[in-house]
Formats: C-alpha cells, structure tokens, sequence
C-alpha cells in the first residue's frame, strides 16, 4: 500500500501500488487524488506531503522571480507526466519563509525531491516540462 495524501483535504489515503494509475478518490472527502496539477504546499501541508509514500517534488518559487514565471506552466505540464508516480508541489518561498530557510533555499527556482521524506535530490534554475520530468525519474 502507498499512502497519498490528498490535494483536497489533507487526509491520508492508502491505496495499493497497481491501482494508482486508476483514479483513486479520498476516502474522507471524494475528491480526485491525482488532479493532474501541482498542490500548493504551505506550512500546514507541506511535512505531510513530503512524509508521504509517494514521492513529492516542489518547486520553491516566488511572485516576483522572472524565471519562477516562465517555469510555473511547464512545472504544470510536469505534473500531468508525472502522477500518479510523483506528486508535484509548489511553496511560495516568500510566504512561507521557514520551509525555505529549513531547505536552504538560496536561489529560486529550485526544486527538490522527496521521498519518505528526505531530500534525494535538488536542482536549480528553469528547466522544461520535458526536462522535469526526466531529471525527476532519473532520480527515483
């Protein structure tokens, strides 16, 4: 069993590993666990997702970085490749500033990916849809 964590509501959900590809809905609330889009990750959410089975790689970003911008559709496009092997997660570095200074964050954008939750790789600056998603399999 992997356990997934909900883009909806936060509940922990366990589903067997051959059926993730299937459209699992939360058992609590019944929405989609795999949207085919990033989940914003905020202090509230962010260990619960990053403690998860599933691997999770976010995309420290900030309003007002011009590369963050140029990526934010790709990383987008990224999501729909990768899940429902890897959850993709965004954090805004600025408002949540204590995620990113526990990860170090120096330089935006950078992502990192998790896995049981510990960080098993990191990768700076804007990259392609195309280009996230091998760097992120090619990790795992």
């Amino acid at each position: 069993m992997t356990t997934v964590i909900c883009p909806n509501c936060n509940s922990t959900n366990r589903v067997p590993q051959e059926r993730l590809g299937d459209n699992p809905n939360c058992g609590r609330c019944g929405g989609a666990l795999f949207q085919g889009h990033p989940v914003t990750l905020t202090a509230a959410n962010f260990d619960r997702h990053a403690n998860a089975d599933l691997p999770l790689l976010v995309d420290f970003w900030a309003e007002w970085c011009g590369p963050c911008k140029m990526m934010a559709p790709q990383f987008e496009a990224a999501a729909r490749s990768l899940e429902p092997r890897v959850r993709l997660g965004k954090l805004d570095t600025e408002a949540e500033q204590q995620i990113a200074g526990r990860y170090e964050i120096r330089g935006i954008p950078t992502m990192i990916l998790f896995k049981g939750g510990k960080e098993i790789a990191r990768q700076s600056g804007a990259m392609s849809a195309a280009q996230i998603a091998q760097w992120a399999q090619s990790r795992l």
